[in-house]
């Protein structure tokens, strides 16, 4: 606790971010890697393979929103208990958080076994070759998602407890181990989006069984155990700061439901270039979300050490580093397009809709860095709800409501350019809900310590 405490409450908040979100960027690069590489050797299976994957994505939001929500509250909670220097707190929060988990993943399987089927029988329009795709891929990753929910959690302990680079150990685990079995199992035994799946659960196992042991031998801050009989202030603590990131999730996933639909009004094939940069963007932001992630803790820890300045300079370094890492990416999609869609095996038609595409939704990742860091800042603060209100505005509602009106014109680029727009209008609504509902919860420290002195 003391480790902890010196680092994220004195350290110099500059270098001390680096420290904390260089660990993560590596890690959710590794992460994005293996998905990104997912895409590619599917695509060489088939086109339809590819669009298969595309339509699982917002079901795959679904199953990672029940596990971002329980990572994101106990994130929170838990820093925040540190900070507080609350031991026994700490232990119950993380009971607690495994507890979740292991629900989630019922929830989860018995969501699989209803409806399925029927899912893509529905968003397959139908194609069967792509609806058997994707029911092969996305069953499998759902029946045995448990490995999946307890990675979530067993990765935020070593992130609550400012040992970030732990992170990168855990997430390897998965992440190598999938990229290696990945061409065993799609290729070398020729079981296509169903190898991918496979080899996709046996890396999120081993991420689990890593997270556990590493959490056992070398971050003893975090005490757990396993229980079905957790301590239900605890649980209730986690969903009080989780539910709302779980809610936006849910919403996002209609949200790329509904793209979906309006993308197949044009062609398959534009549902495809839409998963593929929806894979790009989990690439190519690995800065701004190791930034972000890294950002949580250290502002929960200060909140709970009330120390407001240290939270002012987290925000602002943060801002200055998600631009920085992100520049490189941005050249590179905006210059190179079409070398990078070549990657995912491209057809003629899927160059000619997928160039003009990845560059504009280049754009929009950059326009979005602001409203990310906001977002990540309140969620560290307990403030959740209008950490919702922010995400739910720029990733769900502007969107589809500029994608629905702007399909009727009948060109593709502008529903690529409804995603910029959204980001661009969500900026002023995320600074005047910093300055409302943040400024208070930060100020609030000054006043007390103020108080504190004349009482005194």
């Amino acid at each position: 606790m003391n480790t902890a405490e010196n680092r994220l409450g004195t350290e110099k908040i500059n270098t001390l971010l680096l420290k904390t979100g260089i660990p993560l960027m590596l890690s959710l690069l590794i992460n994005s890697l293996y998905n990104f590489v997912d895409s590619v050797f599917v695509s060489r299976v088939a086109e339809d393979a590819l669009t298969a994957l595309s339509l699982s994505s917002p079901v795959q939001i679904l199953v990672s929103a029940l596990g971002l929500g329980n990572a994101v509250g106990l994130n929170a909670v838990i820093s925040k208990a540190m900070g507080e220097k609350d031991r026994d707190k700490v232990h119950k929060t993380a009971s607690a958080a495994i507890f979740l988990a292991v629900c989630a993943w019922i929830l989860i399987s018995v969501t699989c076994v209803i409806g399925i089927g029927w899912y893509f029988d529905w968003q397959s329009k139908g194609n069967e070759a792509i609806a058997a795709y994707g029911r092969d891929y996305l069953s499998i990753c759902m029946l045995f998602s448990l490995g999946q929910m307890g990675q979530w959690v067993f990765d935020r302990f070593v992130i609550a407890s400012g040992k970030s680079h732990l992170f990168l150990f855990t997430l390897s685990a998965a992440s190598i181990t999938n990229l290696i079995l990945d061409p065993i199992f799609i290729f070398s035994l020729g079981l296509g989006t169903k190898g991918a799946a496979i080899a996709t659960v046996i890396g999120q196992f081993m991420g689990m069984f890593a997270g556990i042991l590493i959490n056992r031998r070398w971050n003893r801050e975090i005490t757990f155990s396993f229980t079905l009989r957790p301590d239900w202030k605890s649980v209730r603590d986690i969903l009080k700061v989780g539910i709302p990131s779980t809610l936006v999730q849910v919403l996002t996933s209609f949200v790329s439901v509904i793209m979906n639909s309006i993308l197949l009004a044009f062609s398959s094939t534009a549902v495809a270039v839409y998963g593929v940069c929806s894979r790009m963007m989990g690439l190519c932001t690995v800065g701004v979300h190791g930034i972000d992630n890294g950002l949580i803790p250290i502002v929960a820890f200060n909140y709970g050490a009330k120390k407001p300045d240290r939270i002012r300079a987290a925000v602002k370094w943060a801002m200055i580093y998600s631009g920085l890492f992100y520049l490189l990416f941005l050249l590179v999609l905006e210059c190179f397009p079409e070398t990078v869609l070549h990657l995912f095996n491209a057809s003629g038609h899927m160059l000619e809709i997928g160039i003009p595409a990845v560059r504009i939704l280049a754009i929009s990742w950059l326009i979005a860095i602001p409203s990310l860091v906001i977002s990540a800042s309140m969620q560290g603060l307990s403030l959740a709800r209008p950490s919702m209100l922010l995400t739910m505005l720029r990733q769900a509602i502007l969107p589809v409501l500029l994608a629905f009106v702007l399909c009727f014109t009948g060109n593709l680029n502008l529903i690529w350019i409804s995603f910029v727009l959204a980001e661009a209008l969500s900026i002023p609504t995320a600074i005047q809900l910093w300055k409302k509902k943040s400024g208070p919860a930060v100020d609030a420290f000054q006043w007390n310590n103020r108080h504190r002195l004349q009482t005194s």
